[in-house]
């Protein structure tokens, strides 16, 4: 598995703002990012989806564009499996803690 540097995987996913005041109404909480991030997955897998069948039903002819996209989403929702497992884990490990 080829390592990325610390900078390359920075600007490889996508950029997420903190709220500078603990007021809810004004920044993103943690639910939301996640609520977008899914979303933006799954807007992938149906792009993929559609462009996998218009090329079989012939409406274009494209192969490269489709693969591409059906290449962008499979890496999009592993990366999404991925975040999900190190999240549980995280959680796993915080109820470990005895205080």
């Amino acid at each position: 598995m080829k390592t990325l540097p610390l900078g390359q995987l920075n600007s490889a996913l996508p950029s997420v703002s903190t709220p500078s005041s603990p007021d809810k109404s004004e920044g993103t909480g943690f639910s939301d990012v996640l609520k977008e991030s899914i979303d933006a997955v799954n807007e992938k897998i149906q792009q993929a989806e559609s462009l996998s069948l218009g090329l079989a039903d012939g409406h274009h002819s494209n192969i490269h564009e489709t693969m591409i996209a059906i290449e962008k989403a499979g890496i999009s929702f592993k990366l999404m499996t991925r975040v999900q497992q190190k999240a549980i884990q995280a959680y796993q490990d915080v109820m470990r803690i005895q205080l």
